[in-house]
């Protein structure tokens, strides 16, 4: 069946939509639950590259992946950046397997993003998710971070 063919029911909204267009509840559904947003991340001043730690935001629950305070992330946490159409495509720090990233490139999501899987667990199942890999913020100086620099899967570099 030719693309023509296909009505835009069968076609999934993060495909027929901008990011500018979709609803709460899809831009949401668009988080894979990783947690990797949420980690601290070291750049370089010069050159502007990022360096991953496994250093996790105080509200970043290790167990679920999830903000503890999701609604007040901005109010407890200042300097946290919500996501917005326009962020994504301004930001360097989204991990290259986030939904956010890959939709404002034009590029599919992964096998294992739950829209695709139907499954939450899929993101853990393919090393992707952080559970139980990273270190609360409250535990460890900031002088500190440099020592847990890390690779993460699919990360570019």
């Amino acid at each position: 069946m030719a693309v023509s063919d296909v009505s835009a029911a069968e076609i999934p909204f993060w495909e027929a939509k901008a990011l500018e267009e979709m609803s709460r509840a899809e831009w949401e559904s668009l988080c894979d639950g990783c947690g990797r947003c949420c980690l601290n991340k070291l750049e370089d001043y010069d050159t502007g590259e990022i360096a991953w730690t496994d250093v996790a935001c105080t509200l970043l629950d290790d167990k679920t992946c999830r903000c503890r305070d999701y609604e007040n992330r901005t109010k407890v946490i200042p300097d946290c950046v919500p996501l917005d159409a326009a962020t994504v495509r301004t930001i360097a720090w989204l991990p290259p397997t986030c939904a956010y990233r890959l939709i404002a490139e034009d590029r599919d999501l992964y096998w294992w993003h739950p829209l695709l899987s139907g499954d939450p667990d899929t993101v853990k199942l393919a090393g992707i998710s952080v559970e139980g890999k990273v270190i609360s913020e409250d535990e460890i100086p900031v002088e500190d971070y440099e020592d847990r620099v890390v690779t993460w899967p699919e990360e570019e570099g």
